[in-house]
């Protein structure tokens, strides 16, 4: 591992030992943040899911498809890195999410599909994989070191059609009940792992979009200092955080600028 990768995978493992600003809060309260958090992520789970350019392309019915699934892993530890961030944290607190973070790793540069893209963990279905949800943990913790038995599966969107690699993946989300250290577990799979805050994610000055002319593509980006986002990761993204209620204006001309 390079030592700038090493240094990305260490920062995410700091975000462990964090201190958050729910600590301060009662036992009871601690609970009923989380039980809150679990309901918002079970109606995101429950719901169409995604945006609608994501859905234009269609499957082909010969074969060719490949089934996939991604973990939306939401835990609690996580402090923003940015200073837009850590000005949305005080709006976030009044809905008792100000430390919430979700899991985002830069997929390898010599990858076939999507190389250098970040992504949420997960990949492809195997055959020993009891369903997409079991193949979404087995690939977090290849990946990421997340162990399967700390996360719970509160259920799975839609899945979508990704005409590049020929995979329809499904999302599923987590809720990271006993959320630990990530890092890089194969420096040919993953360059780097982040648990990234949502505030990073909603804070307005991070957003923008991200624009791939030779893919006649446009679609949502958040710039969070350790990761640009964009694509397929980019735009669950903008669905969720406005599902979830924990967005607020940003202004989309901002153009945010992504190297290859």
């Amino acid at each position: 591992m390079s030592a700038e990768a090493y240094e990305h995978s260490q920062v995410g493992q700091s975000l462990t030992g964090q201190g958050t600003s729910g600590q301060g809060m009662s036992g009871h309260d601690s609970v009923a943040h989380d039980q809150t958090l679990r309901t918002q992520l079970e109606h995101l789970a429950a719901s169409n899911g995604s945006p609608e350019w994501l859905r234009l392309a269609q499957a082909p019915d010969d074969g060719s498809v490949h089934d996939a699934a991604v973990l939306m892993l939401f835990g609690r530890g996580g402090q923003p890195r940015t200073d837009a961030g850590r000005a949305e944290s005080s709006r976030l607190a009044d809905f008792g999410v100000d430390d919430v973070d979700i899991v985002l790793l830069q997929r390898a540069s010599t990858l076939r599909n999507h190389p250098g893209q970040v992504a949420f963990p997960g990949g492809g279905r195997d055959p020993e994989d009891d369903s997409l949800a079991a193949a979404a943990l087995r690939e977090a913790q290849e990946e990421a070191g997340i162990v399967p038995s700390t996360v719970e599966v509160l259920g799975q969107m839609d899945s979508l059609y990704i005409p590049v690699s020929k995979f329809q993946v499904t999302p599923v989300i987590g809720y990271w009940a006993q959320p630990g250290a990530v890092r890089v577990m194969d420096k040919s799979e993953s360059y780097s792992v982040y648990r990234i805050s949502a505030a990073d994610l909603v804070a307005p000055a991070n957003r923008g979009t991200f624009s791939r002319p030779d893919l006649k593509l446009t679609t949502p980006a958040f710039d969070v200092g350790v990761l640009k986002v964009w694509g397929f990761t980019a735009g669950i993204l903008d669905f969720a955080l406005d599902h979830l209620g924990w967005a607020t204006d940003w202004d989309r001309d901002v153009r945010i600028d992504i190297d290859f």
